[in-house]
């Protein structure tokens, strides 16, 4: 038999690679023989760096500035020019000093330093993941790391964070770094959010970083200047397109003035760590993440990689610390069950601390369903199985 095992991270427990570690010590224990092949993946924020440098790519240090301008160590992952940018690394929530949010004034600046250096290096193809950002300044931090710069009416330059673009008069982008004319860049963004108004960057994701009503009123009205300022100089107006409000309106910038295009950020994983490539020959796809819910069936890695295998008539089943889904939610992904932390172990505090010694025991129950004929086996701990009926496939005959 030959699995192909492709988790996300468990946020707060266990990373991608760690996750399909334990997947394969699970599998091989229960089904000697199996072949497993590990291909962690990730959906464009946290974790896309790993599931990269999973895949072959090398990770390269960088300084940068966080998102209230601290220094942080981070990377990107580089591979025959093509280089992975994690804004959540650099310029994320995660990377805020003790957890305060900063919604008025975190930047996106750090991102730029780390795709400027990537650049430097003779990096010509940037993908860029943009999830978990910490910064509502519509990338404005992005273009003036690689060279843009933001002018008052007086043609002094404006600072960093989403607050100070109400005093943006113009921007100039003769310094933009000269390697963006001929480099190309990609943006992994699963939201289709405007940058303005009702369904902005401000309006919908800002309350997440911690701005107030008064708040987001500031920034919305904020980023319709800047928006106004990157029309003047490049000609363009994207501020209304799908995707322009994601992280923070990072997608806008990176459409208005660096040409990006934008794609689903699973996809563009699985392409980058050679999912497809994977699949051929496979009689089952493991995949997962920390929580299967609502948001699960929006893009997130799980429905991707599900999709990915339906698509060749893989079977495919997912593992999370707990799942609030039922198989008939799950049916329309692909996932034909699911199997979570907590339903061998109730108490979620050892679900998180001991999530890699239950993620063995849980590859275990899944051997069983779907890897062996070992009647008296999957006979075993039938109430720790997933919730609602589910049938097995006839193995398949070599």
């Amino acid at each position: 038999m030959r699995v192909v095992v492709a988790p996300d991270k468990f946020k707060g427990s266990l990373s991608a690679p760690e996750v399909a570690a334990h997947l394969a010590i699970g599998l091989t224990r229960a089904a000697p023989g199996t072949e497993v092949v590990q291909v962690p993946v990730a959906d464009g924020g946290d974790g896309t760096l790993d599931a990269a440098v999973s895949a072959g790519y090398r990770r390269v240090p960088v300084s940068a500035q966080g998102p209230t301008g601290e220094p942080v160590g981070t990377a990107y992952a580089e591979r025959d020019g093509v280089a992975v940018v994690e804004m959540a690394d650099v310029s994320g929530l995660r990377r805020l000093p003790g957890g305060r949010p900063a919604a008025r004034t975190a930047s996106s600046h750090g991102t730029g330093e780390v795709v400027r250096a990537a650049l430097d290096a003779g990096c010509r193809r940037i993908v860029l993941g943009i999830g978990g950002s910490a910064s509502t300044d519509g990338g404005a931090g992005l273009v003036q790391a690689l060279g843009g710069r933001l002018l008052d009416a007086g043609g002094r330059e404006v600072g960093r964070g989403g607050a100070v673009l109400a005093a943006v008069a113009s921007l100039d982008l003769s310094g933009l770094h000269p390697a963006l004319r001929e480099a190309e860049v990609v943006v992994a963004s699963d939201v289709d959010n405007p940058l303005l108004g009702p369904r902005g960057a401000a309006a919908v994701y800002g309350p997440q970083k911690g701005a107030s009503p008064d708040d987001v009123v500031e920034l919305d009205a904020a980023l319709a200047r800047w928006a106004e300022a990157v029309r003047v100089a490049t000609g363009i107006d994207v501020a209304d397109r799908p995707g322009a409000g994601a992280a923070g309106g990072v997608g806008f910038a990176a459409m208005a003035t660096l040409g990006a295009a934008l794609r689903p950020g699973i996809d563009l994983v699985l392409d980058l760590v050679g999912f497809r490539a994977a699949l051929p020959g496979a009689d089952l796809v493991v995949t997962g993440e920390g929580s299967l819910d609502e948001q699960t069936l929006h893009g997130k890695a799980p429905a991707g990689v599900a999709a990915a295998a339906r698509g060749l008539d893989v079977p495919a089943v997912a593992v999370a610390g707990r799942s609030l889904l039922t198989p008939a939610d799950l049916a329309p992904t692909g996932i034909g069950a699911a199997y979570a932390l907590t339903d061998i172990e109730p108490d979620p505090a050892r679900c998180m601390s001991e999530a890699g010694p239950l993620l063995e025991r849980l590859a275990g129950l899944v051997a069983a369903d779907w890897l062996t004929d070992d009647d008296e086996e999957r006979s075993r701990d039938t109430t720790s199985r997933v919730r609602g009926e589910r049938s097995r496939p006839p193995l398949p005959q070599r």
